[in-house]
């Protein structure tokens, strides 16, 4: 059995007997169990083993989430590239993110890199809630601007230094609205899940085909965690030019 505790949740991967009994571990107030995260709005499946607030704050780099566990996604194998992203902005950098859910990357990208401007685009209703109460907990207004919609139809155009494409199943259906997010010189953090003979020769493929007659430049391809057997979470930053 596989557990995370998210503030004073705590989240299994299957059911078990006695759940009642994790309510004795420090800091857990409500069991719950997670199974599939459905579609793009990345849904949960939720069910309640024990207890029942299952709205809570979490503590994640230095940055406050607030978030309903019942209703929104929260990905812990992601807080290191999370981090990542945050330490590579540059002074008075405009970034996209185009998946911001409650604020995954947005929260710690507006705390602790020194960029100018933030637009942070999400398209489910109740995540983009959490959203803007993220960004008043973590007191970063004056950096933010939240957009309530589809990412594809719903962002700035040739404005960005960096655009963040954090989602992972149809990400590729989103690259041209990303190229047309990007400016000259900018660079984008492309996410995919990809099989591993292919898992940085598709993601890079995508991209070139995306970018046209621009020239792209891969600076870094990582694997950002093991998503099934004989797949990959991998992520790749291209300059496009």
């Amino acid at each position: 059995m596989k557990y995370k505790k998210i503030g004073h949740v705590l989240v299994l991967n299957k059911d078990v007997e006695d759940p009642q009994r994790f309510l004795e571990m420090p800091g857990v107030e409500t069991v719950v169990k997670l199974g599939f995260i459905n579609g793009i709005k990345r849904e949960p499946d939720v069910k309640i083993l024990a207890g029942s607030n299952t709205e809570t704050i979490h503590k994640e780099n230095g940055c406050w989430f607030k978030l309903d566990v019942a209703h929104v996604m929260w990905s812990k194998g992601n807080s290191n590239e999370r981090i990542r992203i945050a330490h590579l902005v540059e002074e008075g950098e405009t970034v996209v993110d185009m998946f911001a859910g409650i604020g995954y990357f947005s929260i710690p990208l507006a705390v602790h890199s020194p960029l100018k401007k933030l637009y942070s685009i999400e398209i489910n209703p109740v995540a983009y809630h959490y959203l803007n109460e993220n960004v008043s907990l973590n007191k970063v207004e004056d950096k933010v601007q939240t957009i309530l919609g589809d990412c594809s139809e719903f962002y700035p155009k040739n404005v960005a230094d960096r655009v963040l494409m954090g989602y992972v199943g149809t990400t590729h259906h989103y690259l041209n609205a990303a190229m047309d997010c990007v400016r000259e010189g900018g660079i984008i953090h492309y996410h995919e899940t990809v099989p591993d003979k292919i898992k940085f020769k598709r993601p890079v493929d995508r991209i070139k085909a995306a970018a046209g007659e621009c020239e792209v430049t891969i600076i870094n391809q990582r694997i950002i965690k093991k998503y099934s057997p004989g797949v990959f979470h991998v992520v790749v930053d291209a300059q496009i030019n």
